[in-house]
Order: C-alpha cells, then sequence, then structure tokens
C-alpha cells in the first residue's frame, strides 16, 4: 500500500531557507514471516496487517500495566511533590525568619556601634571645646605678656637715665634682665604650645568627622536593614532582582567592618585622651608661668624697694654730712675771719716794738746802750713776728680747708642731685610704672 500523507493541525512555520529537492530515502519494508501471518507488506510506523489474539491481550495488558504504573509513579510524584512544596515552604520560611534574626542581630550591632561613635563623637566635640577655651586663654596669657614685657624695657631704658656714680649695675638691674628674659621665655613656650593646641584641634576635628563619617554611613545601612527587616511575603514592593545574590567585590568581611570601627574609636580615643593631657599640661603651663612671673615681680619689686632705701638712706647721710659741712664752713669762715683779725691785731703791736726800736737807734753817743729795755724790744719783736708767721700759717691753712669744704659741699649736693634723680627714676617712673603689672588672673588667662 501506498504511504499517506501525514495530517497536520496547523500550518506549517514559513521556512526561512528556501525549499530545494532533497534525495529520497530508502525504507527497509518489515516483512511477516511467521506461522499465522498475513500476507501483505508493513510499512514504517503503520501495520497493514491485522493484529492476532494474543497480540491483542497482550496489548491490553501492556497498557493495563502501563496505567497501572503511570498512576503509582503519579501518585508517588504528587506525593513526592506535596512533601517538597511542605518542606520548601519550611524551609523558606525558616530560612526567612533566620534572615530575619540575622538582619535583627546586624541592626543590634550596627546600633551598639552607632552608639559608640556617637558617644565618641560627643565626647571628642566636649574634649575640643574645652581645649578651645584652653586656647583662648594662650592668647589671653600672650597678650597680656606684652605689658610686663614693656614694663621690663622700659624699667631698663628708664634706668639708663641714671648720672654717675649710680648708673650701676645693681641688683634691681639683674632683677629686671631676669624678669625680661624671663618674659621672653615664657612667650616662646605659650606660642610653642599655641601651635600644639592648633595642631590637637585639627586633629580633634578630622577624627570627629571620620567617626562621624563612619555614624552616618552606620545610620544609612541601619535604615537600610530596619526597611529589610520590614519585608514580608505580602509585601507591595517586592520585585526579582536575579544578580542581587552575587558578592560585591569591594564588600567588606565583618572581621574588617569591626576592625574599621574598632580603629576608628581607638585613633579617636587616644586624639582625646591626647587633647585631655595637652589640657592639663596648658593649665600646668600657665599656671606655672603666671606664678613665676608674679613671683619675679615681687623679686622686682622687692629690690626696687631696697634700693629705693639705700638711695634714700645715702641722701639722707648725704644731706647730713652737707648740713655739717655747711656749720663747718660757716665755722671756718669765721676762723679765718678771726685769724685775719689777729693778723691785724698784730701788726700794731709790731709797729709799736718797731717804732720804738727805730727810735731808740737815734740815741746819741754813748747813750746807743744794749740796754734791757733793747733786749726787750727786739724778743718782743721777733715773738711778734713768729706769732705773725704762726697765723699766716694757719690762716692758709683754714683758707684751704675751707676750700676743701666748698669742694665737699659742692660734691654733696651733686650727689644728693644724683641720689634724688635716681629715687625719682626708681619711685616715681619705675616703681609708678609697675603698678600696672598684670594680676594673676590675667597672667593666668582667666581675663
Amino acid at each position: 500500500m501506498a504511504q499517506t500523507d501525514i495530517l497536520l493541525t496547523k500550518e506549517p512555520a514559513p521556512q526561512t531557507v528556501p525549499a530545494c529537492q532533497l534525495p529520497r530515502k530508502l525504507y527497509d519494508v518489515a516483512r511477516n514471516t511467521g506461522t499465522h501471518t498475513s500476507s501483505g507488506l508493513a510499512t514504517a510506523g503503520f501495520r497493514t496487517a491485522k493484529y492476532l489474539v494474543d497480540e491483542w491481550f497482550q496489548n491490553c495488558y501492556a497498557r493495563y500495566h502501563q496505567a497501572f504504573a503511570d498512576l503509582d509513579q503519579s501518585e508517588r510524584q504528587r506525593h513526592e511533590s506535596q512533601q517538597l512544596v511542605a518542606e520548601t515552604e519550611a524551609l523558606a520560611q525558616r530560612t526567612q525568619q533566620d534572615s530575619t534574626k540575622k538582619v535583627g542581630e546586624r541592626l543590634q550591632d550596627m546600633h551598639c556601634w552607632k552608639s559608640e561613635l556617637q558617644r565618641q563623637v560627643e565626647e571628642l566635640v566636649a574634649e575640643t571645646d574645652l581645649l578651645l577655651a584652653q586656647k583662648q586663654r594662650l592668647e589671653r596669657t600672650l597678650d597680656a605678656m606684652a605689658v610686663p614685657f614693656s614694663i621690663a624695657t622700659d624699667n631698663l631704658q628708664c634706668r639708663e637715665c641714671r648720672q654717675h656714680p649710680d648708673l650701676v649695675r645693681d641688683c634691681v638691674e639683674m632683677e629686671l634682665l631676669k624678669e625680661a628674659d624671663l618674659i621672653r621665655n615664657i612667650q616662646e613656650l605659650l606660642k610653642r604650645t599655641m601651635m600644639q593646641v592648633v595642631n590637637q584641634i585639627r586633629m580633634n576635628h578630622e577624627h570627629k568627622e571620620t567617626c562621624e563619617m563612619d555614624w552616618s554611613d552606620k545610620v544609612e545601612a541601619c535604615d537600610i536593614d530596619e526597611a529589610c527587616c520590614r519585608y514580608h511575603n505580602q509585601s507591595t514592593d517586592l520585585q526579582f532582582y536575579p544578580h542581587s545574590a552575587k558578592f560585591e567585590e569591594s564588600a567588606s568581611t565583618p572581621e574588617t567592618w569591626a576592625k574599621f570601627t574598632q580603629e576608628n574609636l581607638y585613633r579617636a580615643e587616644r586624639e582625646r585622651l591626647a587633647s585631655v593631657n595637652l589640657r592639663k599640661l596648658v593649665d600646668c603651663i600657665l599656671q606655672d608661668t603666671s606664678e613665676d612671673l608674679r613671683l619675679q615681680c615681687d623679686a622686682v619689686n622687692l629690690a626696687f624697694g631696697r634700693r629705693c632705701e639705700e638711695l634714700e638712706d645715702a641722701r639722707h647721710k648725704l644731706e647730713h654730712h652737707l648740713r655739717k659741712t655747711l656749720r663747718e664752713i660757716t665755722d671756718q669762715e669765721h676762723n679765718v675771719a678771726a685769724l685775719k683779725q689777729a693778723i691785724r691785731d698784730k701788726e700794731a703791736p709790731l709797729k709799736v716794738a718797731q717804732t720804738r726800736l727805730y727810735q731808740r737807734s737815734h740815741r746819741p753817743n754813748v747813750e746807743l746802750c744794749r740796754d734791757a729795755v733793747q733786749f726787750r724790744l727786739m724778743s718782743e719783736v721777733e715773738e711778734l713776728n713768729l706769732s705773725l708767721a704762726a697765723l699766716r700759717e694757719k690762716l692758709l691753712e683754714a683758707e684751704q680747708s675751707l676750700r676743701n669744704l666748698e669742694d665737699t659741699r659742692m660734691s654733696l649736693e651733686k650727689d644728693i642731685a644724683v641720689k634724688t634723680n635716681s629715687l625719682f627714676i626708681d619711685r616715681q617712673k619705675c616703681m609708678a610704672h609697675r603698678t600696672r603689672y598684670p594680676t594673676v588672673l590675667q597672667l593666668a588667662g582667666y581675663q
């Protein structure tokens, strides 16, 4: 029997390749060659001969067996499917619950680290504010240092106007030089400390910003994880993200994540402790420098007081000697006048004696006798000459003493003027200027 055409339930799909004549395929024809075979040939896929009874029963048994096997397999697959559905449902619930639990634990960890970061930021802010207050104290102290330095230099310049012999390198000048050197050293120390404080404030700001950035990242991550924790199977904004199950190349591990925050906290705490120590150091420096300056100021004032007492005592002694010298000058002037009067008083007796001798030298002849009168007159003249010589010598000595007293008077008056000028410089200029010396609170930067 000729081959029949195959029926199609739908139109064949259009060929994209143009049809062409293919070579005919040759089929081997099966023949029934058994005892109870029927005549005719069977084409490929079709049987033209009738089936035998045994074949019919075999076909039925095969269908029964196939039906039982398919039914059993279907029941088994259905049971396995139901069991698989239940297991997958339970597994999905368990994994979702476990994931939700993990997200919650992660949120607790992040809240813990976030609170630590927030606490560290607040402590850094508070510590930076305290350090800024110390910086203001340093600035006020540096400004206040200009006053004692100007006072010390002005005192040194004013004391250069002293006159000789009071232009000496006394204890006051030594203390003033020590004070000026101390102020310069303190200013250098405060400037170095100021640079350290500024650098520490900058480090505090940098680590505060680092902690704030870490805290901000954790806040954003907490918001994301809280949103993830609120998701459930009935959420309306769920979508498929097939590629989200892949790990990011830049993703951190829990160890590196915790280590990153720990290092940030450690560095911030280290800088905070350094800031605390620096603040204590600044406080000690300001306290010590203010006390040193006040002690040196007291030492200078004490030296000024002692020097003024010495000058006052020296001036009083000089004035006392001047008064005695003036009295002695008066007495010596009277003495000179008395000596001159005594010399003048001796001139008349000398004239009388010399006149007598001159008149007696005119006695005639034998009357020109060396009598007792002649000897007495001659001794009288000699005695008067000796007295006049002694008086004149004493007058020269008195006049020289008077000149010496006048020189001493002038020297004393000049020295008194010098002491008065030195007292004016030390007491009226220097010590009056030192009353503007800053207080301990100003030197410590509190005012």
